[in-house]
């Protein structure tokens, strides 16, 4: 038998890579499309005087800043190698409803327009 080298048993320092950066870039990519969603959806709900798909467009906003929001934070910890490296259940649950939600008030715009 053959001993385990002395450094196999040490804990080694977790190297987080490029993976603090692409999530921000994700996150970054996630509150654009809803953005821009948002603003579609708002110019149609302003043109076309459609009080729910404005007041849906003005919480796609506020979801598009969130997503944002969440995405610096997510950085900020994997760079100081706090926290689990996947994302919440809850996380991913609350970005895939907005996506929806935009998706929705994209083609009720589209309809009403």
């Amino acid at each position: 038998m053959t001993a385990a080298p002395a450094d196999a048993a040490a804990p080694r320092a977790r190297d987080a890579g490029l993976q603090a950066e692409r999530t921000a870039l994700s996150w970054n990519r996630t509150a654009l499309s809803i953005f821009v969603n948002a603003l579609l959806a708002l110019r149609s709900g302003w043109v076309d005087r459609e009080t729910p798909i404005t007041a849906l467009a003005f919480a796609l906003l506020m979801a598009s800043v969130a997503a944002m929001l969440y995405g610096v934070w997510r950085r900020r910890r994997l760079l100081d190698g706090r926290g689990p490296t996947a994302p919440s259940a809850n996380a991913v649950a609350a970005v895939a409803v907005v996506t929806l939600i935009a998706c929705a008030t994209g083609m009720a715009a589209i309809v009403a327009g």
